[in-house]
């Protein structure tokens, strides 16, 4: 703790401190020379002692479950005269630099419970406590940095003065999103659930029913099809219906296979949970490769959903504060597999609620925030519109079900070129019918025949539209109904 301690003071007096009352938050910074600056907001009328506690350790797994318990370690042992708030201190644009905390005031007539408490904590846990003080005219306020108290031989610096900080160019939240809130590559999610092994049994389950990383990224030879949105926008209606009229198959992410262990990850802080759900997009990915090699595939939700609620949970305050549209933190993972068309389907907030309520099933508490918090629900779609790599296509799912579907569908045949699997049938029958009819209906591209056919061209060595023997052609038609059925 003591190193950790020492690495922060050398840029200590650059950090900016973030405090956040009532949604909105407001910046503070330090100096170590008084200029006459006004009071910071979050000091003035108040006439209480005041903390900040942050959480600082090179140990990710250790940092993100403490942070996780403070909050109630604080509220159950605290005098019910002290007050929390959210708060982080960061070095603005600096990726990685912030520290989560909470800022104490305390109006208490004693204060020796209070900072009993924040000692024992200093002594034991990754935890750097601050006091700040008033001056005699009430008008300046400094920073003291406490020592470690592992280290009480450890030389911390003098006081700091105190005086107001602009607000960032961008919201302090987004400088650790990567790799914390939403992970980009398979083997970062994976090394944290591997230190988890020793805590979470359930995480040595989900690393055994890993892909490897060429599986997770292995390019299917039929469409991928993924349909996102909120909870009851239809998307099991949708892509059920999907499924029957593209004769494709229909996977789910998270994967069936996590099922078991989703919720024991829903009770962990956000950087294991988060970890889970991203290497359960790797997991679809593989069964996308396995199922596309033989038929489209359609995806009820995948990496769009893992990313979009992530991002607008950690960011908090208004939509503005997302990050900007073009922002690293909307690409797509480059090793995981990339579908060839994203829905996104959007209703009516109170049609949304009512088809809520209609279904009466239980809900995650992300899911919960969406009913009532119309700011995480903006939020949300918002992270949505702005993912690239590949983009998502709106669609508004209030008509009726049947008319959403062909709406789709038309999606679906001019991106990727797929008829219905009825049209396929039909004309793999009149092929089978007529052999020589072979070459009319390639020219109509429907995409098993093609894949077929430049299949049977490759390997025979012969050029595209060279003649087939009748056995040749009857044997591909049997062998793309056999795949079709």
């Amino acid at each position: 703790m003591a190193r950790r301690t020492m690495s922060l003071l050398p840029h200590w007096s650059s950090r900016v401190f973030s405090v956040e009352l009532n949604g909105t938050p407001f910046y503070f910074s330090t100096q170590e020379k008084h200029r006459g600056e006004e009071v910071p907001r979050v000091f003035r009328e108040n006439d209480g002692r005041c903390y900040s506690l942050l959480v600082c350790s090179s140990d990710t797994i250790r940092r993100a479950k403490f942070y996780a318990e403070l909050k109630d370690k604080l509220l159950t042992n605290l005098p019910p005269e002290c007050h929390l708030s959210p708060m982080c201190s960061f070095l603005p644009n600096i990726k990685d630099s912030l520290l989560k905390g909470y800022f104490l005031k305390d109006t208490s007539e004693c204060s020796s419970l209070t900072e009993r408490l924040l000692r024992d904590l200093t002594q034991r846990d990754p935890v750097l406590v601050c006091s700040y003080l008033r001056g005699e005219t009430g008008g300046v306020w400094t920073q003291h940095l406490w020592s470690d108290g592992d280290n009480h031989t450890m030389q911390m610096p003098k006081d700091y003065y105190v005086l107001p900080a602009e607000a960032p160019e961008h919201h302090p939240s987004t400088l650790n999103i990567i790799n914390s809130d939403v992970f980009y590559s398979f083997e970062e999610a994976y090394q944290v659930l591997e230190k988890c092994g020793d805590i979470i049994p359930e995480a040595r389950a989900v690393l055994e029913l890993l892909p490897s990383r060429e599986e997770a990224r292995r390019k299917p030879d039929f469409p991928v099809i993924v349909i996102e949105g909120l909870d009851a926008t239809g998307k099991t209606t949708l892509t059920e219906s999907l499924r029957d009229a593209l004769g494709a198959s229909l996977l789910r992410s998270p994967p069936h296979c996590l099922s078991p262990m989703r919720a024991r990850f829903d009770r962990e802080p956000p950087l294991i949970r988060r970890a889970f759900y991203a290497l359960g997009n790797y997991i679809t990915a593989e069964q996308i490769g396995q199922e596309g090699m033989k038929t489209p595939v359609i995806v009820d939700r995948f990496w769009h959903s893992t990313a979009a609620y992530a991002i607008a949970t950690a960011v908090s305050g208004p939509v503005c504060n997302l990050p900007a549209e073009g922002s690293e933190v909307y690409c797509w993972p480059s090793d995981l597999l990339q579908p060839s068309l994203v829905v996104c389907l959007t209703l009516d907030p109170e049609e949304r609620r009512r088809r809520l309520r209609d279904r009466g099933q239980g809900k995650t508490e992300e899911e919960q925030e969406l009913d009532h918090n119309q700011l995480f629900r903006l939020k949300v779609e918002k992270a949505y519109q702005r993912i690239s790599g590949p983009a998502c296509v709106t669609v508004d799912a209030s008509p009726p079900a049947d008319q959403v579907l062909q709406q789709v569908l038309l999606l679906i045949r001019g991106k990727c070129h797929l008829e219905g699997a009825a049209e396929r049938r039909k004309a793999l029958h009149e092929i089978i019918k007529d052999p020589a009819g072979m070459q009319q209906h390639s020219s109509r591209r429907p995409i098993l025949i093609r894949h077929q056919w430049e299949c049977m061209d490759s390997g025979q060595g012969k050029q595209p539209g060279a003649s087939h023997t009748p056995g040749e052609l009857h044997l591909l038609s049997l062998y793309t109904v056999a795949s079709l059925c």
